[in-house]
């Protein structure tokens, strides 16, 4: 993995694909390269350790121009970031792949191969298939049956670009397992991990589907199932436009992320909430039978998804009665498990193909449950189309890997789910008024919340020389210290952890000294007065606190502990607002450090391999 791009065209596609990469860098990756076809009938490549900007410097000094050609961004998972390893990789300078994904069985492909005279330059697995494609057209089949031959012998998942020095016109792309889509032209056709790499040329797509392998030139597409059959696949029209992925007047896109929370909150909310209610027809037109027949939730998420599933456990049980299980997706996949009748299952994903948590969808067919449930943020994802229901999230593009402004809409998205669920079983009118209007204000408290930035800024210097950091909440604000400790590890690399904090006393409390910062969200709930005694506990052993909280619950300020206030907020969207401070505060703390806030070192934004 990480990032696919490619083009058949009548003109030259080399800036076509440099800035698909360049499009696509948000994903995370480790090396970057292109092969495209010249017309002399030669495959040129570059290939670049580092950035999309080291390819571009070695195509400005050696220009390499041709109209047919693909591009890879790399994210190392056989064999270190070298050049190398980088993709494309070339069998005896005739047929070129780049691959996302990961071939399980690429050892004896490559014993077998060795064993027929070919030769490995390379540690990743994609190198077997490029050999392997080669060595069926060398047994006289053409571009489509020896892609479609290979296919058939791996194990694993794959999205895969081909093409030939032999074809000037042909460009074959298959998936299983990893996402790929096809830009649909005029006189031309493109490929690509995301939507988002090809906005400069086309807003008109087809989804593959899993097992799909399609024929591009620059007349047309031709789509093979994993049958071999011919298939037509709708061509979709994306309503997003090219510049919806620029960071704008932010020095970041994960700062501008944080700022499009209260929009993208709104959103969300459109169309699902009428007067006092939430209309669960939003999530489908079975969703009325589907969620009063439930009786039981098992959610199944990744890293910031799973945390949103964490705050929704606390929700659906105190608000619509039913208990609820959150699991993380790799480790769902590898255990038994006993599935209580009329459980709902449901599935968290920003992009809606992360391969554990679909691979965890997948196997849940089989398991019993009720029916599917995800939420999502991109409609024509995997995750979404294999779903019985459906809630989507409206956050728009997400670029900084560390994510933002999708965690908060799929909050807001859980808790619409929450209350529809809750009106089949008892929730009061009122109740689910109260809530209505609660989510009605949550933007314009947001929007309160981000004016705070400057004193938060201020607090983050407090953190640039430390090394380690506590993160501390109860209840629903547990989850949202768990993801404040996420956000700072992940873009600062500084060692957070959270805890609950009641369970200080059970082993963090030994660590807490003057240059162990603790962070603490304290909205006022049912909890505050507890949590304020906890708080007491880090203050006796010399521990600086650095509180997030409501004026009304806010402990007295001092030297070592420094207090932000928060509006007042209804305790049950207090999550959402409580996670937007302490964005802030890593976004600043990794701003300060000079990290690379919006692609962290070793971090995908989509993980589409296990």
């Amino acid at each position: 993995m990480c990032g696919i791009v490619g083009a058949v065209a009548e003109r030259d596609v080399s800036a076509i694909l440099l800035e698909g990469l360049r499009r696509l860098e948000y994903r995370g990756y480790d090396s970057a390269g292109l092969a495209v076809r010249g017309d002399e009938g030669v495959l040129h490549r570059h290939r670049a350790v580092g950035k999309v900007g080291a390819l571009e410097d070695a195509q400005a000094a050696r220009p390499h121009h041709g109209v047919l050609g693909i591009a890879h961004t790399r994210w190392a998972t056989h064999g270190a970031p070298t050049e190398a390893n980088a993709h494309p990789h070339v069998a005896r300078d005739e047929v070129a792949i780049v691959h996302n994904g990961i071939i399980e069985n690429h050892e004896p492909l490559r014993r077998q191969l060795t064993a027929a005279g070919y030769r490995f330059d390379s540690e990743t697995d994609t190198e077997a298939v490029v050999n392997a494609v080669h060595e069926r057209l060398e047994a006289g089949d053409d571009l489509l049956t020896a892609t479609r031959s290979v296919i058939a012998r791996l194990d694993g998942a794959y999205a895969l670009g081909v093409i030939s020095r032999h074809d000037p016109d042909r460009l074959i792309a298959a998936r299983r397992g990893s996402p790929l889509v096809v830009g649909v032209g005029i006189g031309e056709h493109f490929i690509a991990s995301d939507v988002a790499a090809l906005l400069p040329v086309t807003r008109d797509f087809i989804y593959l589907e899993e097992g799909d392998v399609a024929e591009l030139t620059r007349e047309g597409v031709r789509i093979l199932n994993a049958a071999g059959e011919p298939v037509e696949r709708p061509v979709r029209t994306t309503e997003l436009t090219a510049d919806a992925a620029e960071r704008g007047a932010f020095r970041h896109f994960m700062a501008k992320e944080i700022h499009e929370q209260p929009r993208a909150v709104a959103e969300t909310l459109e169309g699902r909430i009428a007067e006092d209610r939430v209309l669960p027809e939003a999530l489908g037109p079975e969703a009325t039978r589907i969620l009063g027949e439930a009786q039981r939730i098992q959610i199944v998420a990744c890293g910031t998804s799973y945390h949103a599933g964490l705050v929704a456990r606390y929700w659906f049980e105190a608000i619509a009665g039913l208990p609820c299980d959150v699991e993380v997706a790799s480790e769902f996949r590898y255990r038994r498990h006993v599935v209580p009748r009329d459980t709902v299952f449901v599935t968290l994903s920003q992009s809606g193909e992360t391969a554990d948590t679909l691979a965890a969808l997948r196997e849940a067919w089989t398991m019993g449950y009720l029916a599917t449930l995800a939420i999502c943020n991109v409609p024509e994802s995997s995750l979404v189309r294999e779903s019985d229901l459906v809630m989507m999230t409206r956050a728009g593009p997400e670029i900084g890997v560390a994510s933002t402004k999708a965690f908060t809409t799929q909050l807001t998205a859980l808790l619409l789910t929450v209350i529809a669920t809750g009106r089949m079983h008892g929730l009061e009118a009122a109740e689910e008024a109260r809530l209505v209007t609660a989510l009605r204000s949550l933007p314009r408290q947001m929007e309160d919340v981000l004016a705070l930035e400057p004193a938060i800024e201020a607090m983050s210097e407090q953190f640039v020389d430390k090394h380690h950091s506590l993160f501390l909440g109860r209840g629903t604000q547990y989850p949202i210290a768990m993801e404040g400790a996420l956000k700072l590890k992940e873009i600062s690399y500084i060692h957070a952890e959270a805890y609950p904090a009641g369970e200080l006393k059970h082993g963090p409390l030994a660590l807490v000294d003057a240059e162990m910062p603790v962070v603490t969200v304290a909205p006022k709930d049912d909890l505050v007065e507890k949590l304020k005694s906890n708080l007491q506990e880090v203050r006796a052993r010399g521990g600086r606190l650095h509180v997030f909280a409501d004026a009304a619950a806010a402990p007295a300020a001092d030297a070592d502990c420094q207090v932000i206030t928060l509006p007042p907020v209804d305790e049950a969207v207090a999550p959402l607002l409580y996670t937007v401070p302490l964005q802030l505060l890593a976004y600043h703390v990794a701003v300060l450090k000079g990290t690379d806030v919006d692609q962290p070192r070793n971090l995908a934004k989509s993980v589409t391999v296990e």
